[in-house]
């Protein structure tokens, strides 16, 4: 048996309010409100003292642009700009300290998952540039959670344990707990998981101990573990802002339609 573990990208390994301001710039002109980009910082300082109703950053910035009249057409041709200068002065980002040598600890005793729904833009410059484009074993754009998730969690779980790591409970956690996987909570809303998890922190960091010690103490498989070359990004058209809603989830107060990440 071989664990695996599954990261999401925005909020887990991306960390920083660059790509989200981005994609406020981007949707501002389609809200022919003054004072909207000052409106989402404010509503951005309370989530991140933890006082926001909202799921993230992206369901700030969807949810009031869509409450100030922006199309769905608007929103997803702003995110879909805003993703392409991910990274750059733009939409800068970070990641936690030491993500490689972390990364390359735990792929001696794991299998490592990337599984995002956000495009491939601009996500794979950043793992060149961080040094981890080739310690996971897959990656997935475009996934769809959380539903893309209950198929990918369904086919790693048949190999061995499997945690899923992410900041968005309903996408990240809840379909991969639902089928027996671990879990782990992180972000502004680390205390507010719906359901139990295994572990939670205010980032990945923070859980990096926590994250090695889950990983060493799983079965354990007889030989070495033989991974395949690493996957191809997942060939899925590019989602539509009204198709990343999930329907399950409730909206932010006022919205009308979130995009998912």
């Amino acid at each position: 048996m071989e664990p695996s573990i599954v990261f999401d990208f925005d909020g887990t390994l991306a960390l920083g309010h660059g790509p989200v301001r981005a994609f406020a710039q981007q949707v501002a002109p389609a809200t022919g409100q003054d004072g909207f980009l000052e409106r989402v910082e404010a509503e951005l300082s309370s989530y991140d003292a933890g006082q926001s109703e909202y799921r993230d950053g992206y369901d700030i910035v969807g949810s009031m642009a869509k409450e100030a009249g922006a199309s769905d057409e608007e929103l997803q041709a702003a995110y879909l700009a805003s993703r392409d200068v991910l990274g750059s002065a733009g939409a800068d980002v970070d990641t936690m300290p030491g993500l490689a040598a972390f990364l390359t600890e735990l792929g001696r005793v794991a299998r490592l998952v990337l599984a995002t729904n956000a495009p491939e833009a601009g996500i794979a410059e950043l793992l060149e540039r961080w040094g981890v484009a080739d310690l996971f074993d897959e990656r997935h754009f475009n996934l769809g959670k959380p539903a893309g998730l209950e198929g990918l969690v369904d086919r790693l779980i048949e190999g061995g344990p499997v945690l899923s790591i992410g900041d968005i409970a309903v996408n990240d956690l809840v379909p991969a707990a639902a089928r027996g996987a671990a879990t782990a909570l992180v972000g502004a809303r680390y205390e507010h998981a719906p359901i139990p998890v295994t572990m939670q922190a205010p980032s990945l960091s923070e859980l990096r101990d926590a994250i090695i010690t889950w990983a060493a103490h799983q079965p354990a498989e007889s030989a070495p573990a033989q991974h395949p070359a690493q996957t191809t990004p997942t060939q899925q058209p590019p989602k539509t802002w009204a198709a990343q809603q999930p329907s399950q989830t409730p909206a932010a107060p006022g919205a009308g339609t979130t995009i998912e990440r």
